[in-house]
């Protein structure tokens, strides 16, 4: 290896600064679900509609997917340091205004720039750490990065839910102030990769950057708002859809003839690359939509609180820290090709005895499946981030970990919105099944509306017989619910199998990447 190629020594200052940037990873991941727990109360804060709340969220989401693959190249013109710097600081200012937000208005206004400053510090963590650390590193550095980013959409709600009950939904923001004050001065002080390279902005491709804004945006908002609208019932997502189209025609049309590209779609051409794109939307399906799905059963079946909730899913948290050494001697020791099957299936088959559910389903019954789903999670993402980033080219690394980041995010996204659909259609069918046959022509529903109505009697005034099918009809509900997160789970499950049928495709990387310096 000539000395042009030879990796520097990683120093203290490299670490401390690498580290610093792993935790403003953590913030910008963790900002996605926090509120989620806690929209109820932030509605309230903010005098807000149920329909305008959910923008608290999406709003979020739509900035940041935006972010992700346009880091890529303010990564090169600025440096990264330089980029994370700005990003560090804005989305901790922006935490702050969103916290003082007068309005809904505000809010979404501040929602949204938080997401849009703070989505450049997820991908250019990826990047730093191939072109920072050698070979010899990089499994344990995968090991922590891939912690990070998985633990951080888990602990969400836990987190969201502990400070809205015990201080306010202020504080969702406020906590975001000193850490990301502390991120911006070690990132600024002991960060040096890389330099700026403004002849990158020659024939800057704006018209491209348009485009992949509008592509971006639109589909975010479409896949977001859909289920909840009756999909193109609804004039706005009707309009977005349109946009969408016609956007993502142009923006790919674009990155394909223009000389300088706003994203460079090279590094598909890397089989690897591509397929661990597919399994990083994948992996984005089941963290972001398990992390979704488990707290709705929890809270509309069980009607536990936030709190509550936040105990139960902290089962899969607490697992996913404690498989994080596993994975780490796995990755070093297994063909990650195998490692990564291993993963797949542990988690299909997690989410799947998930599915095994009754209106009585609690802590201990959901223990073992919420456990089996944890362990697997870096089992997943560790080989997954390896065998997609790890034999690219250093010039085409930080393009391509935006990519690939984008591909999680809208794996989140697409797979929520699949979620939600499934759960209206679903429910709409097992409901008029239940209700077809809970008839009082049915043997024993009279006897059980006669049973609870004698017993309504003894207790109330007013109509018994009419309490008594109030009862019997929230029943019916309950159990068209059950059998509908049943459902949503099982689909979830089929996705991953699905997935592992394909790992076969990946090839054993035949080479590492040297240190880009």
């Amino acid at each position: 290896m000539t000395a042009a190629h030879a990796p520097r020594a990683v120093t203290a200052r490299d670490w401390i600064g690498f580290f610093a940037m792993v935790v403003g990873m953590f913030m910008a991941i963790l900002d996605i679900q926090i509120v989620s727990s806690s929209l109820a109360e932030i509605q309230a804060g903010v005098s807000a509609s149920a329909d305008e709340i959910s923008w608290v969220q999406t709003s979020y989401l739509i900035a940041e997917v935006i972010m992700i693959p346009l880091s890529g190249i303010l990564a090169r013109v600025l440096s990264t340091r330089w980029v994370f710097v700005v990003s560090a600081t804005g989305f901790t200012c922006m935490s702050l205004a969103c916290a003082l937000a007068w309005n809904i208005e505000s809010l979404i206004v501040f929602r949204a720039l938080q997401g849009f400053l703070g989505g450049a510090m997820i991908p250019t963590v990826f990047a730093t750490s191939f072109s920072l650390f050698p070979p010899e590193k990089r499994a344990g550095v995968s090991v922590m990065i891939g912690l990070v980013a998985t633990m951080a959409p888990t602990l969400g709600p836990t987190l969201g839910g502990y400070l809205t009950q015990s201080l306010s939904w202020h504080w969702l923001f406020l906590i975001n102030v000193v850490p990301g004050l502390l991120v911006t001065g070690l990132v600024w002080t002991f960060v040096n990769v890389d330099k700026a390279d403004l002849s990158v902005l020659k024939g800057f491709d704006l018209a491209g950057l348009l485009f992949m804004a509008l592509f971006l945006g639109t589909l975010e908002f479409v896949v977001e708002e859909g289920p909840r609208n009756d999909w193109f019932e609804d004039h706005a997502i009707a309009v977005g859809a349109v946009v969408c189209v016609a956007s993502g025609v142009l923006f790919f049309w674009r990155v394909l003839t223009y000389h300088n590209p706003i994203v460079g779609l090279r590094a598909f051409k890397d089989r690897n690359f591509a397929i661990g794109c597919l399994f990083s939307f994948v992996i984005g399906v089941g963290l972001y939509g398990s992390v979704y799905i488990m707290p709705l059963f929890l809270g509309q079946i069980r009607g536990l609180n936030s709190l509550q909730i936040g105990m139960v899913m902290f089962v899969t948290g607490m697992f996913q820290f404690m498989s994080a050494p596993v994975a780490g001697m796995m990755s070093k020791k297994l063909d990650l090709r195998l490692m990564l099957a291993i993963g797949l299936g542990m988690f299909g088959s997690g989410i799947y005895l998930n599915s095994i559910l009754t209106a009585e389903s609690d802590f201990w019954e959901l223990f073992l499946p919420q456990a089996v789903r944890g362990f697997s999670l870096m089992m997943c993402f560790i080989p997954v981030n390896t065998l997609a980033l790890g034999t690219l080219p250093p010039a085409q690394l930080k393009n391509a970990s935006g990519l690939y980041n984008l591909m999680r995010n809208l794996g989140g996204a697409i797979g929520l919105a699949a979620i939600n659909t499934v759960l209206i259609d679903r429910y709409a069918l097992h409901m008029s099944r239940l209700s077809d046959n809970v008839t009082v022509a049915r043997p024993g529903i009279q006897d059980m509306l006669d049973g609870i109505a004698g017993r309504m009697g003894s207790i109330m005034q007013g109509d018994a017989d009419l309490a008594a099918l109030k009862v019997v009809q929230g029943i019916v509900h309950r159990e068209a619910m059950v059998l509908t997160f049943t459902d949503c789970l099982l689909v979830m499950a089929c996705v991953f199998a699905f997935a592992l049928m394909l790992t076969p495709l990946v090839r054993k990387p035949r080479q590492t990447v040297p240190a880009d310096h």
